[in-house]
């Protein structure tokens, strides 16, 4: 993070701190109670902001896992259970935990409407055995008790926002590892996070238990600030108000939540205040997030686009280009790369069929290690068909072989980690994140600056605070392919890298592909169109069509063949 914006937030911080200490001390009892009520509502959208705004998995039962959570509480408070909300909090975010990672398993099926469906569902079905078993204490008269120092409104508001600091800072503190990075990029394409090694079902499930957990947590609140809760307060409805505002203010980010929180009670407020029949503010929040879902981003994202256009001073940051180790300065500095197999990849009668259509049939490749193979052939020859089989992302008959290790039944994410990374033809590079997070995270290894450094240098001239949505398709692919071999595997398949570069990007990338087997200590098999792209950096080619192999040899010999010139570059050899 830039030091200007390090002081831009440690700013806004203090001024939140003295707010909410002003909004303590001289509001009325009546609006410190609503204020209470913005608050609880900003930890349960913060809960969305994790499985929808960051994970970008539909969920409308947030309010079944605070339910949860206030149910649990509830049960707490009857077996009068030591230590009071300070402990009973964390235990009833605990108890929706497995619930969450319950509801999360059709996720690693469905998606969109369906999934929306199934989360409805569950939130329907909690509520109703709510309804009917009521909360513990509620029979009784039992209200839920605050420990010393939270009795007061305005103790328990501060403690509230408490919670609520406490939930941002490590939802921040998560969202720069490995595994806030994997919610990011599973939002953006599940392809591209398999291929980078991290299993997609496990990026699902941890959204939906670290969501349950914060829900659990708003529920928990919510029984401390009303002292006694009924099912009707966690209806489902209350569910769907929940996403539409969590993606009209982008609760993603901790100022999103809040916002989303206080207009959600200030807007009640004021349609009570004026008669008006309260179900108007749910038509007030679907037309924000409809309005959201158009431009692609929320009140949030819009408030910190803006925030960066102001005009602040920032300290200069070295580029890559200007740093004196971007690249080593001879061969006798450059770090030995690791040991290279005398064979990266062995594919033996490989077959894919999708119906009654054969995409490949008995295709056989064989990729020497610290080379640069190629693979080429007409649109429809089967390229696409072969990388998603050696990769693990459509099933195949025959064995796949990398460096001697059988990965012929392992899953995609599987062979990622083995050493088998790629590319993709479409733009999948998340665009969330920053240059650094990125190559940090297709990496899964430990990466100093001048590591990073040292895989753009030559190919993108970019500082590694950069944003990817501020790139253009053809500097996000060439960074992808950095990502790549940054990742030093056994073999980097790079599917068309060269489509929508320039001339001289793709001279650049040229070049940069000669010294990316010394360097990264990896073999490349690169899928092109690019004939002289081919030619210029590949030892080997081999030509597909029909899904067969129809040649294979050096460059220069193979598309001098007859039938390579027939089949791939459609001219006719006449004698």
């Amino acid at each position: 993070m830039r030091p200007a914006d390090r002081l831009v937030r440690a700013g806004l911080a203090a001024a939140g701190a003295l707010l909410l200490y002003g909004v303590a001390a001289t509001l009325p009892a009546y609006w410190v109670f609503l204020a209470t009520s913005a608050v609880v509502s900003g930890v349960l959208l913060q809960s969305l902001g994790v499985v929808a705004g960051r994970a970008g998995l539909v969920s409308l039962c947030q309010a079944a896992f605070a339910a949860i959570g206030a149910w649990t509480t509830a049960q707490l408070n009857v077996w009068a259970v030591p230590g009071g909300l300070w402990v009973w909090l964390p235990l009833a975010g605990l108890a929706a935990v497995p619930l969450g990672v319950l509801v999360g398993l059709p996720a690693l099926r469905l998606r969109g409407v369906h999934l929306a469906i199934v989360t409805l569902g569950f939130a329907a079905t909690v509520d109703v055995v709510l309804a009917t078993s009521s909360f513990p204490g509620v029979a009784q008269g039992l209200t839920v008790g605050r420990p010393a120092g939270l009795a007061a409104e305005r103790q328990y508001f501060l403690f509230c926002c408490g919670v609520f600091a406490l939930v941002a800072v490590a939802l921040a503190v998560v969202g720069r590892t490995r595994l806030g990075i994997s919610w990011r990029v599973l939002r953006e394409s599940e392809r591209a996070t398999a291929a980078a090694g991290t299993g997609v079902p496990g990026a699902k499930l941890s959204a939906f238990a670290v969501s349950a957990f914060v829900a659990g947590l708003s529920g928990a609140l919510l029984a401390g600030q009303l002292a006694m809760v009924v099912s009707r307060n966690f209806d489902p409805g209350q569910s769907l108000t929940a996403y539409a505002v969590a993606v009209m203010a982008g609760a993603h980010h901790a100022e999103g939540a809040l916002l989303g929180g206080a207009l959600g009670v200030l807007i009640s407020e004021l349609l009570r205040r004026f008669e008006i029949p309260q179900q108007w503010a749910n038509v007030v929040f679907a037309v924000g997030a409809l309005q959201a879902f158009t431009q692609g981003s929320g009140l949030s994202d819009a408030l910190r686009a803006r925030l960066r256009r102001l005009p602040l001073r920032r300290l200069p940051l070295p580029r890559p280009s200007e740093t004196p180790s971007t690249a080593p300065s001879s061969p006798d500095q450059a770090p030995l790369p690791p040991p290279q197999p005398a064979t990266a990849l062995q594919v033996s009668g490989l077959g894919v069929r999708f119906g009654q259509v054969t995409a490949l049939h008995q295709v056989t490749l064989t990729v020497p290690g610290g080379t640069v193979h190629g693979l080429v052939g007409p649109n429809g020859a089967g390229k696409s068909s072969l990388v998603d089989a050696i990769t693990g992302f459509v099933p195949c008959t025959g064995t796949v072989f990398l460096s001697g290790t059988d990965l012929t039944t392992a899953p995609a994410h599987r062979r990622a980690r083995a050493g088998l990374r790629r590319t993709f033809q479409q733009d999948r590079v998340p665009t969330t994140l920053t240059v650094e997070e990125y190559l940090r995270f297709t990496a899964r290894r430990h990466l100093t600056h001048e590591d990073l450094a040292e895989a753009l240098h030559d190919l993108v001239d970019l500082p590694p605070t950069h944003r990817i949505e501020e790139l253009d398709t053809g500097t996000r692919r060439l960074l992808e392919v950095a990502g790549a071999l940054l990742a030093r595997p056994v073999l980097a398949v790079l599917d068309e890298p060269a489509a929508g570069l320039g001339q001289a990007e793709t001279e650049r990338l040229g070049a940069w592909l000669n010294t990316a087997p010394a360097r990264f200590g990896a073999a490349v098999l690169l899928i092109e169109h690019d004939l002289d792209l081919v030619r210029a950096t590949c030892e080997r080619v081999t030509v597909l069509d029909f899904g067969t192999v129809l040649a294979e040899g050096p460059p220069a010999e193979v598309f001098a063949t007859p039938e390579v010139l027939r089949a791939y570059l459609g001219e006719e050899v006449t004698a």
